[in-house]
């Protein structure tokens, strides 16, 4: 069966296509068409398939991941949407945290809620913090402000939100009925469904972005749907989410805010899977697309994740400024140093590299399709990193020119230095950018960087992971084959899987084997629903339990995993040494103090695919891998340098490669510096060893 990993980044549209049996794959990228992102996707399913000799009802499963979600809370393109919540709190979105996350800022800016003050109705009902009933659900002002959100506001969906309804969703089940009920093509989404956890600031706007999401999601995939049907598809469609799981399309129409970060938790789970591969124990994954750069922590083949997650920031990318979400996310850092991140020079006279995107509409000045500004990738192109003939395996020629003007008329001439140097320290500024966000997220994790690889990914990753690894002290780089597409590749390591987050406060010593037994069983027939169908039985279904624990009166969770393979009985006796060996690692100490779990974790996950190596179906069986030799602006080396430029797929394993060169593929360009030593393995993958010039400590 042929499978076809989809992602649809900010300017490209990534394709990877594989076959199992026969041990094949094939590759293919385009322009994303951001005004019917489906457009592309249905484009290049036809492309892949005609350029590879294959029928597209050849294709028995398609996987895709987009950033629609994320670009739809940016740019508030959803549908008028409503809010239900508990009386007395219609305001809780306007009053926010009361808290300013830059205390000397005058001009701080928070992100709008989604639902504005008009569209929410308050409703007469109200639980205590233990989900007991103070005051019944009245039905009779449900309808009439129902009647007043839909016929009076005009509003498409719909979020119930009522305090403290992730101990007991009664009231707000009841609601989503009485909804349906009045108006069946309603959609609606309640915050205990969405996501069961306190603080109802971030329930409550975790449950609006899904309500929000759902009629967009929803149309997209249906002229999805429809246009792939168009062309002969009749295989099944996932969808990945934020915490690397594959989704059905109804469960992506469900919880459509669980697509947000959806693209890059792709790349993650590949880094992920080659680590496996690789025995590495630890690993930074780096990808640099078209808008962003991200990086997350792999450690004994697990990404990090996280359940806090922020959106749509409104004011400098500023952290404190975006929406905050509650969903289940691979823990990433991401900065706007993107391959079409623009160039200027501020009031200071510094060069700064993003957060703007000219994305692929009109796309970096070299792209000629109409962008004046300069970006990061006409830098690269001038460096001689890039080959003007040979990008996308010269389906793209980009325009030196034009790159050579943009970057002279904005950065070289106010600044009195020749394009050359400008070009690099613009280079360098994203290295730098980079390296600096990675630092803090890394450290911040108790995760040392120094005694991790790095995988590169993205279009523009393998050119910049040489430089970024040396400033970072990491001593190892590898590029996967196929790095520029790796998004796409990562869609088809990953495994469906759906993950339950329940609150339960209650002290260790109190709970017994049989109580969390029973939580256990509940919160496994949950997430074994949202999995189980005609095509997985129960039997194929794995399941791993965690914990947020802390020490009682803590305001610091700890997430362990509840030991496996044994009774629960001895699982709860041995927490406590499972706790204070995690909570070592973290802050070095232990402390003498009752235990207490705050939460509950469940993830049912269905068997991972077979790992395959990523070479191209059609790369050549012989030639010699040096292709030629290019100028090249190699500072280490003295400046511009003749260096060899080697052709990606006649690199044999056991081959070694010496930097300063550039390895060429279709999708992207690998660097090495001067005193990086290349080695291809038997997977493919060029393995870099970074000369850091010290020894790691």
């Amino acid at each position: 069966m042929l499978r076809l990993g989809i992602d649809i980044g900010g300017t490209f549209t990534d394709f990877a296509l594989a076959d199992q049996a026969r041990r094949w794959t094939a590759v293919h990228k385009r322009l994303t068409t951001p005004e019917a992102p489906e457009r592309a996707v249905i484009e290049g399913v036809s492309a892949i398939c005609s350029e590879n000799g294959v029928t597209v009802d050849d294709i028995g499963e398609i996987i895709h991941g987009t950033t629609l979600i994320t670009n739809a809370l940016i740019e508030r393109r959803g549908q008028p949407t409503g809010m239900l919540v508990t009386e007395g709190f219609r305001d809780t979105f306007d009053i926010g945290q009361e808290q300013r996350y830059d205390l000397y800022d005058l001009h701080l800016r928070f992100a709008e809620p989604l639902v504005a003050r008009s569209e929410r109705a308050e409703v007469t009902e109200r639980l205590n913090h233990r989900g007991e009933v103070l005051v019944a659900l009245d039905e009779d002002g449900l309808r009439a402000s129902l009647k007043g959100l839909v016929e009076g506001r005009g509003i498409a969906s719909l979020a119930i939100c009522f305090l403290h309804s992730y101990r007991n969703p009664t009231h707000e089940n009841r609601a989503a009925a009485i909804a349906k009920e009045m108006y069946p093509e309603l959609y609606v989404s309640t915050s205990a469904d969405v996501f069961a956890r306190p603080l109802e600031y971030e329930r409550w706007t975790t449950a609006c972005a899904n309500a929000y999401s759902q009629p967009m999601v929803d149309r997209y995939l249906r002229r999805l749907e429809e246009g792939l049907a168009g062309i002969g598809y009749a295989g099944a469609l996932s969808i990945i989410a934020s915490g690397g799981g594959l989704m059905t399309p109804a469960m992506a129409r469900r919880y459509p805010v669980r697509l947000l970060e959806s693209g890059p938790a792709a790349g993650v789970l590949m880094a992920a899977r080659l680590s496996e591969v690789l025995d590495m124990s630890s690993v930074i994954a780096f990808d640099l697309g078209g808008t962003t750069a991200k990086g997350a922590l792999v450690r004994n083949g697990e990404p990090s994740k996280k359940y806090s997650f922020e959106a749509a920031h409104a004011y400098k990318h500023k952290s404190g400024s975006g929406l905050t979400l509650q969903i289940p996310v691979i823990d990433m850092a991401e900065i706007g140093s993107g391959g079409g991140s623009i160039v200027a020079v501020d009031s200071l006279g510094l060069i700064r590299v993003g957060p703007r995107s000219a994305s692929s509409v009109p796309g970096p000045a070299c792209y000629g399709r109409g962008g004046a500004a300069p970006a990061l990738t006409d830098a690269n192109l001038i460096l001689g990193y890039l080959d003007a003939d040979f990008f996308l395996g010269g389906k793209m020629p980009l325009d030196t020119d034009a790159a050579s003007r943009s970057i002279g008329r904005t950065v070289a001439q106010p600044l009195d230095m020749d394009l050359m140097r400008a070009a690099w320290g613009i280079h360098d500024i994203a290295n730098e950018d980079i390296s600096r966000a990675f630092r803090m997220h890394a450290t911040e994790r108790g995760f040392d960087y120094r005694r991790s690889s790095m995988v590169a990914s993205g279009g523009g990753g393998p050119v910049h992971a040489a430089r970024i690894a040396r400033k970072l002290n990491v001593p190892r780089v590898i590029y996967p084959a196929g790095a520029g597409v790796m998004s796409a590749f990562g869609m088809l390591v990953g495994a469906r899987s759906f993950e339950v987050v329940r609150a339960h406060s209650q002290r260790l010593d109190s709970l017994s084997a049989g109580e969390l037994e029973a939580l256990l069983t509940s919160l496994r027939s949950e997430v074994f629903s949202h999995l189980a169908g005609d095509d997985l039985d129960r039997s194929d279904i794995a399941t791993d339990v965690r914990l947020d624990m802390r020490y009682l009166g803590q305001g610091y969770d700890i997430e362990v995993r509840l030991p496996q393979g044994v009774s629960t009985e001895t699982s709860l006796a041995m927490l406590p040494a499972v706790f204070a060996t995690a909570y070592k690692d973290v802050f070095h100490t232990t402390l003498d103090q009752p235990l207490e779990i705050t939460g509950l974790k469940v993830e049912a996950r269905a068997p991972k695919p077979e790992f395959m190596p990523l070479l191209p179906a059609d790369r050549p069986e012989t030639g010699t891998a040096q292709k030629g030799t290019r100028q090249a602006y190699f500072p280490a080396a003295g400046g511009l340098t003749a260096c060899p430029v080697y052709d990606r797929y006649l690199l044999r394993p056991g081959q070694v490669i010496e930097g300063p060169c550039l390895v060429e593929e279709r999708e992207s360009t690998c660097l090495l510096d001067k005193g990086d030593r290349g080695l291809i393995d038997t997977f493919g993958n060029l393995v870099a060893e970074i000369n850091t010039q010290r020894e790691v400590a």
